[in-house]
Formats: C-alpha cells, sequence, structure tokens
C-alpha cells in the first residue's frame, strides 16, 4: 500500500470518527441518566443483598459485586458501541437473518444437550460465566418485527394474517422452545411485547381490543384451569404448581413453596418508610433465597423502606415513559415499533417481578430490570438503551 493510500486510510478513520464523536451531543440524556443511575443503584444493592450468601458459600463477600460491576461496565461500553452504530445498518437484513439464526441454533442447542439448572434448560456455560439465549431472544425478536412491520403497514390493514404469518412462525418458534426449557417468566414477557408490536404496527382498532380480550381471558382460563385441576395438566412441574399454591395462599405453605412470598412480606413489612438502613438486612442471612436477583426489590424494601422503592420506580418510569416518547416521535415506522418493543419489554419485566414480590401474581424467576444480578439481563438491557439512544440520536440530526 502507497504512503498516500495510508494517510488517506488513517485520514478516514479520523474522520470516521470524528462524525461518530459528534453523535454524543446527541444523547438523550433523559434516558441515559436515569439508565445510569439505576445501574449504580444495582450495583450497591446487589453487594448487600449479596454479600452475607457469597461470603457463606465462597469465603468472598464481593463475588457478586465485582461481577455486577463489570457486567454494568461491559453494558455501558456495548451501548455505547450500539449507539455509535450507523442507524441505517440497524435495518440491514444480513445483521438481522444472521442474529435471528444464531439466537435459533442456540435455543435449539438448549433443548437438546442444556444442563439443567434450577429447573430449567436456560443457561449455557463459558469461562465460568452462563448467559440464557431467551434474554438475547427477547431483543432479537423486537429487532424482527420492528424491520418486518415497519416495511409492512399497508399489507398489515388490507392482509393482515398472510403479512403476519411468516414473522409469527418464527415467534412461535421462539416461544415453544423458551417454554420447554421451561421459562414461563421470560415467554410471558416474549409474548406480551410481541403482541403488543403487533397492535401498535397499524391494526385496526377491533382487532386490537378482541386481541386484548381474548389475553385477558386466556390468562384467566389457564388460573382457572391450574386450580381445579392442578398437577394432572400436561407440561406442569410439581415446582410450577407449587408457586400457584404460594400465591393463592402463601401462609398456607410457609414453610415450603410459601417461603419466599412470605419473607418478602416480612422484608417489606420491617422496612416500613425509610428502611432500617443499607446493609441491615435480616431476611438476606438466609431467609430470603435468591435476595440478590428475583427478590432484590424486598431487600431494597427492608433496607429503604417504601421512599427508597418509590425512588427506583419513579427512575425506572421516567426511563420507560421517555423511552415511549421517543417512539412516538420517531419520523421512521421502524425506529417507533423498536423503541415501542423495548418500552414495553421493559415495563413488563419490571410488572411481573414487582408483582411475584408482593404477590399480586405467582413467582416466575424474573429479575428486575436494572437492578437484579444478572449478566445476560444487563447486558440484553443495556444494548436495548443503546438502541432507542440511537433513535433519538437520529431523530435529533433530522431536526437539527
Amino acid at each position: 500500500m502507497s504512503t498516500r493510500m495510508k494517510l488517506e486510510n488513517k485520514g478516514g478513520y479520523r474522520l470516521l470518527l470524528a462524525v461518530n464523536m459528534k453523535k454524543f451531543k446527541y444523547l438523550d440524556y433523559y434516558i441515559f441518566i436515569p439508565y445510569l443511575v439505576l445501574s449504580i443503584i444495582g450495583i450497591l444493592m446487589v453487594y448487600s443483598a449479596s454479600s452475607y450468601i457469597a461470603i457463606s458459600q465462597y469465603d468472598d463477600s464481593q463475588r457478586y459485586f465485582i461481577r455486577q460491576a463489570f457486567f454494568v461496565i461491559l453494558g455501558l461500553v456495548t451501548s455505547m458501541f450500539v449507539f455509535l452504530f450507523k442507524y441505517k445498518l440497524l435495518k440491514n437484513k444480513r445483521f438481522l437473518v444472521i442474529a435471528s439464526g444464531l439466537i435459533a441454533v442456540l435455543l435449539i442447542y438448549l433443548f437438546f444437550f442444556g444442563k439443567v439448572t434450577n429447573g430449567a434448560k436456560g443457561w449455557i456455560f463459558i469461562l465460568g460465566f452462563g448467559f440464557q439465549p431467551a434474554e438475547f431472544a427477547k431483543i432479537v425478536v423486537i429487532w424482527y418485527f420492528a424491520y418486518i412491520f415497519s416495511k409492512k403497514q399497508n399489507q398489515l390493514v388490507h392482509n393482515f394474517k398472510e403479512t403476519v404469518t411468516p414473522p409469527l412462525t418464527l415467534f412461535g418458534f421462539y416461544l415453544l422452545l423458551i417454554l420447554l426449557q421451561p421459562d414461563v417468566g421470560g415467554a410471558a414477557i416474549l409474548l406480551v411485547t410481541g403482541t403488543i408490536m403487533i397492535l401498535a404496527s397499524g391494526v385496526s382498532t377491533k382487532l386490537a381490543a378482541t386481541v386484548g380480550a381474548l389475553g385477558i381471558a386466556l390468562i384467566g382460563g389457564i388460573l382457572a384451569l391450574v386450580r381445579t385441576f392442578g398437577m394432572s395438566l400436561p407440561l406442569i412441574e410439581k415446582y410450577q404448581y407449587d408457586r400457584f399454591l404460594a400465591f393463592w395462599d402463601p401462609f398456607a405453605v410457609s414453610e415450603s413453596a410459601g417461603l419466599q412470598l412470605v419473607n418478602s412480606y416480612y422484608a417489606l413489612r420491617r422496612g416500613g418508610l425509610f428502611g432500617v438502613g443499607i446493609g441491615e438486612s435480616i431476611q438476606k442471612t438466609g431467609y430470603l433465597p435468591e435476595p440478590y436477583t428475583d427478590f432484590i426489590m424486598s431487600i431494597i424494601g427492608e433496607e429503604m423502606g417504601f421512599v427508597g422503592i418509590l425512588v427506583i420506580i419513579a427512575l425506572f418510569g421516567l426511563l420507560i415513559l421517555r423511552i415511549y416518547l421517543v417512539g412516538i416521535r420517531a419520523k421512521d415506522s421502524f425506529g417507533s415499533l423498536l423503541c415501542i418493543g423495548i418500552a414495553t419489554m421493559l415495563l413488563v419485566q419490571g410488572l411481573v417481578n414487582l408483582g411475584g414480590v408482593i404477590g399480586l401474581m405467582p413467582i416466575t424467576g424474573v429479575t428486575f430490570p436494572f437492578i437484579s444480578y444478572g449478566g445476560s439481563s444487563t447486558i440484553v438491557l443495556t444494548i436495548s438503551i443503546g438502541l432507542v439512544l440511537n433513535v433519538s440520536a437520529a431523530d435529533k440530526r433530522i431536526v437539527s
């Protein structure tokens, strides 16, 4: 390569870097700051909630704290990379096909070769770190639906069945494999998110109302069937039925299936309005299983009180509302659907977690976004934030 070409290439890299750096002036701080604050709170509370268990099991009180800090930093870098990624490349069909195919392969691998961990084949372990393909399936489905439905909005109105059949085939395939792990919580989040995206893509109000009514009837019907027939139903495992028993009357099974929920109530009651102080939780010392994942909000309620939970919910709500607003204001349907899907995913995941913590729905093992410990969840959530920031920046650049 000639000296001139080397200089030209070097200049091109500098120009590309300069263009990318200029993109930071379009960073949406109403999204970035709540996300960052929630992540920092998550690191601190994972340390507080996990220190007792970590020192008991590994003789290292900072084990989960260090890992969560690593996940958050890695996620921050990943979100900035996705933010700086050229917006038009997000609509590249080749990238989407590769991502969809990779997730399908990983889910199939889990079905045949996955090892059972906590009652489910949900994890793939590499170098001591595990990741959950089902978590990555969420963002791939949102990306895929946004791409397909943004290109076929007219067909959705006039030929709804023919238009949705191909994407629903892949969607149903993902759902089936996730349910077979089994991961009911992950499948529920995926199902609701996908449904909302379809309804937001331009279908008729009558169809949207029909789907909503059918969804409510389906949930009510499943609960009625489980309560009537219990474990005699196909595909219902004992631990899953136990979760329903705990949901209906946790104190009646407080020594077994209701242990988590009862101790969650104790934690929230002890915390009161302002909490007993960070690090002073009793329930995390062996009374409440998994205090740093599914039930971290119970520990936050005990240590930081109702006020602490309200602060987190307020930040989380601000983040979701801003993402919905970016989606509503987006200049193209792809960006709009992408934001609506991501905001819905966050909203549903947060509600399912809180619903389990306070007993409004059965426990599903779903974590609270940005707060609970978890590598796969943290990375997927930060990728989602990067995508939304990219959409927001693209719209701001058009306006300016």
